[in-house]
């Protein structure tokens, strides 16, 4: 009794257990949750892949260590709630390993206990059934001897007295009845003796069965617990790992702010110089006009005059002229076609800041030739942080506009010179990585009446 009351306090408070845990249903919404939690980071992990090459974009003007950092920045923040999650799932897997073995753990001790209880009642229905058997050995030994009171025949045909008959009958019964009832003693014993053993072999089979579940949990548990504590470690490291990418981001900040600034102002400085030079080209341009008007004056002045003396004159028409163009004005400044960065405003990622990507860039290796767009002078030719070294070229007016155009990031040999006059094609430099970029290409401008525009549509098509 007090074996099954034991039996009963466990059963329940494995179903307290059970319940306080969160097996069965209350495991499986836990189970849930954290797959739609791994399900989420996982996709957010591919909408970040996806825009690693806009990212790598809009950084690919900035100081190389700073643009690395963002990356891997960007690639920790994406890892890190997927390993969260895992970290999570590993964490649930390892509890549930651990309720498992307390549930497998009070299961084998119930077995336990109630194969000493079955064998506790084996052994003494052992007795019950033995001394049953003496019983009914003995009544047998007695019958054979004759000792167990008169026979039958002898009630009927004896000289006894109806007293001594009614008397001996009722012995005779008696002797029967309490026959009767110790063999049924021995089949109810023997009865329950085979019920128990059955029982017992059972609740050894289960025993066996229980142990095995538990050895194998053991084997689950520990590669739980190790997951658990991989993920752990994995999660502290991106944690580490964040907190020193943002810490190098911040460091780096102040300057690069600093050289966006300076950038903005080159830019800036470019719009003016070019536009100063085109006034400056105006002013010369309407002196020669003047210059060729009085000029012509004079010469009509002369020639009237030379006419006059001469007592008559003559007179003749010239032809007149035309413009047009065939295709773009501009060429393409390397032998690559492609565009890896367009030219317009994009929002900073990483200082929050608008910037204008104030041209166009193309791939170029380092020591990719570079070839003037279009026949000019060399303008400018000079080293700095931002741009690195770079050749600027005055193409003159087109379609009543003044165009130049600008090459960065040049090697520091090989430039052409201010004052040189180049041909469209001709090579005026080679890409050399210098300035501020994260890898070599060249960055190549177009001003419009000093106005930095798009150089795409004026390249061939």
């Amino acid at each position: 009794m007090r074996s099954r009351n034991r039996r009963l306090v466990r059963t329940a408070l494995a179903t307290v257990l059970v319940a306080v845990l969160g097996l069965g249903t209350a495991s499986s919404a836990g189970a849930d949750d954290i797959d739609d939690r791994l399900a989420a980071a996982k996709a957010n992990q591919q909408t970040m892949q996806g825009k690693r090459a806009q990212l790598e974009e809009d950084l690919h003007e900035t100081d190389a260590k700073l643009t690395q950092a963002v990356l891997d920045l960007d690639t920790v923040e994406a890892q890190l709630p997927v390993a969260q999650a895992e970290l999570d799932r590993a964490n649930a897997d390892l509890e549930k390993a651990r309720r498992d073995a307390a549930i497998l753990a009070g299961r084998l001790q119930d077995a336990q206990d109630e194969v000493a209880q079955v064998t506790a009642q084996l052994q003494a229905g052992v007795g019950k059934v033995d001394a049953a058997r003496a019983d009914i050995a003995q009544m047998a030994r007695e019958q054979a001897r004759g000792t167990d009171g008169v026979s039958a025949l002898g009630l009927v045909t004896g000289a006894q007295s109806t007293e001594d008959f009614l008397e001996q009958y009722a012995v005779s019964s008696s002797a029967a009845r309490s026959q009767a009832r110790t063999l049924t003693a021995l089949q109810d014993a023997e009865a329950l003796a085979r019920n128990q053993e059955a029982r017992l072999a059972a609740i050894r089979v289960e025993i066996a069965q229980l142990k095995k579940a538990a050895d194998d949990n053991v084997v689950v548990k520990k590669a739980a617990e190790a997951a658990a504590t991989a993920k752990k470690a994995e999660v502290k490291g991106l944690i580490v790992k964040q907190t020193e990418l943002k810490a190098t981001i911040e460091a780096q900040k102040v300057q690069t702010l600093a050289d966006i600034e300076a950038t903005k102002q080159d830019l800036a400085n470019q719009e003016s110089e070019i536009k100063g030079l085109i006034e400056k080209q105006k002013a010369r341009d309407a002196e020669i006009a003047r210059q060729r008007e009085a000029a012509r004056k004079a010469a009509e002045e002369a020639a009237a005059a030379a006419a006059k003396s001469q007592g008559g004159g003559g007179s003749g028409g010239g032809g007149g002229g035309g413009s047009g163009s065939a295709g773009s004005f501009l060429d393409w400044p390397t032998a690559s076609h492609v565009v890896t960065s367009s030219y317009g405003w994009r929002l900073s990622p990483t200082y929050g800041v608008w910037m204008l990507h104030a041209g166009a860039d193309f791939r170029a290796g380092l020591g990719t030739p570079i070839r003037a767009a279009q026949s000019g002078e060399v303008d400018e030719s000079s080293c700095s942080a931002g741009p690195g070294c770079n050749i600027r070229i005055n193409h003159g007016s087109y379609d009543g506009q003044n165009v130049r155009t600008r090459y960065l990031h040049l090697a520091v040999e090989g430039r052409a010179a201010v004052g040189q006059w180049v041909q469209q094609g001709q090579v005026i430099g080679y890409s050399g990585g210098t300035g501020r970029i994260t890898g070599p290409h060249l960055h190549f401008e177009v001003y419009v009446n000093g106005s930095s525009t798009d150089p795409v549509p004026w390249l061939p098509r």
